[in-house]
């Protein structure tokens, strides 16, 4: 026979086992803040803007130079991010990281039918990655007259540093709420899966659901005042030594 289960029963069942939803959720939503707080290392990111526009000495739009331009961006995408530029980077600035970890580094980004090319550093230093980002920059800039033969880039914009930085990652606060929802969730499952694999009877109720017979009586817990809890044990110990009670 199929079973169901009422609302009311999955209620009683999680208040049941609340005390095991909430520990879950307490624990996972502490165990998050600590290691978004102490063990995961602070990033910082930093931004510049590179130009993809051919200088002209009149004011005239040329759209068929436009129209190059855009198509150029995603070739100029891969090249940021090359070997080719990464280890003049490399060089230029003493680093002792290999080049794919720099490509690890570095993110980039353009909008669609936009000339500008934002490239993103991240690193565990702020002042690193305002200065890789810039230095990326200097030499694309540089490179990529001789890799394509054009000369049609320039920085719009430089990476500052700011005063207070602050990381991008780990965000604590967000960690945390996912933890609380997972670990909430995680209880919940959890409290279902026990109450699923308790098979033990405990009242009436199990009794006629499991075997489908109806409960025709049942004894009652029986309560003894510790009155006659001791009367009862003094009268067994005399009667065990051969003697008589007198009351």
């Amino acid at each position: 026979m199929e079973e169901t289960i009422s609302l009311k029963e999955l209620f009683a069942i999680l208040r049941k086992r609340l005390w095991l939803i909430l520990a879950l959720t307490v624990a996972a939503t502490i165990t998050a803040g600590l290691v978004s707080f102490y063990l995961l290392t602070p990033i910082y990111q930093s931004s510049t803007q590179l130009l993809v526009n051919q200088a002209k000495s009149d004011k005239q739009i040329d759209f068929n130079a436009v129209q190059t331009n855009l198509d150029l961006i995603n070739t100029y995408n891969v090249i940021i991010k090359s070997p080719a530029i990464l280890e003049k980077v490399q060089q230029e600035m003493n680093l002792d990281r290999s080049v794919s970890e720099l490509n690890n580094q570095i993110t980039v980004n353009s909008k669609e039918n936009s000339q500008v090319v934002e490239v993103t550093v991240e690193d565990k230093d702020p002042v690193m990655a305002v200065n890789m980002a810039n230095t990326i920059a200097d030499v694309f800039q540089k490179e990529i007259a001789t890799i394509m033969s054009v000369d049609n880039v320039s920085i719009l914009s430089k990476a500052q540093m700011a005063e207070n930085p602050s990381p991008v990652k780990p965000q604590p606060l967000l960690n945390m709420a996912i933890a609380l929802v997972v670990g909430l969730m995680a209880g919940v499952g959890l409290a279902f899966l026990l109450e699923y694999l308790d098979n033990t009877i405990k009242t009436e109720q199990d009794i006629e659901k499991v075997l489908e017979l109806p409960v025709l009586g049942s004894i009652a817990e029986m309560k003894i005042d510790a009155s006659s809890q001791r009367k009862t044990s003094r009268e067994a110990r005399t009667a065990e030594k051969g003697g008589s009670v007198h009351v």
